[in-house]
């Protein structure tokens, strides 16, 4: 059976439809790594010398994040953005309490702001 121009365009169409929204999924994947390295010793990580890092961010597609020492020193209440490579943005605040547990050398996870229909954890630790 010849296909004829009327149904080449149907089922090229079709099939744009399904697989838009499925690269779009994939896109937005479950891949939880950030820019900082999660299997450091606890006792190697010293936020006044390093600064802090996303070590994970949930459903992570190319969002990072860098806390400088000089921020984890002043303690003073912050937004940061975490869009890194990602192609929208989220932000996060981190309280005088966040960086008063930074300073301890702990660890603390964070919401994200809602962009594109969805929010992100935010594990921040000591570099």
């Amino acid at each position: 059976m010849k296909m004829t121009r009327k149904t080449f365009i149907k089922k090229t169409t079709g099939a744009l439809l399904v697989s838009i929204p499925a690269y779009s999924l994939l896109a937005c994947s479950n891949d939880d790594s950030a820019n900082g390295d999660p299997n450091l010793d606890p006792n190697q990580r010293d936020c006044a010398a390093n600064g802090a890092s996303a070590v994970t961010i949930s459903s992570n597609h190319g969002h990072t994040l860098t806390v400088s020492k000089e921020d984890v020193e002043a303690g003073v209440e912050k937004q940061y953005s975490i869009q890194g490579g990602s192609g929208h943005n989220h932000t996060i605040r981190l309280t005088e309490d966040h960086f008063a547990s930074l300073r301890q050398n702990n660890q603390i996870t964070v919401e994200s702001s809602q962009n594109s229909l969805h929010r992100h954890d935010v594990t921040v630790a000591c570099a």
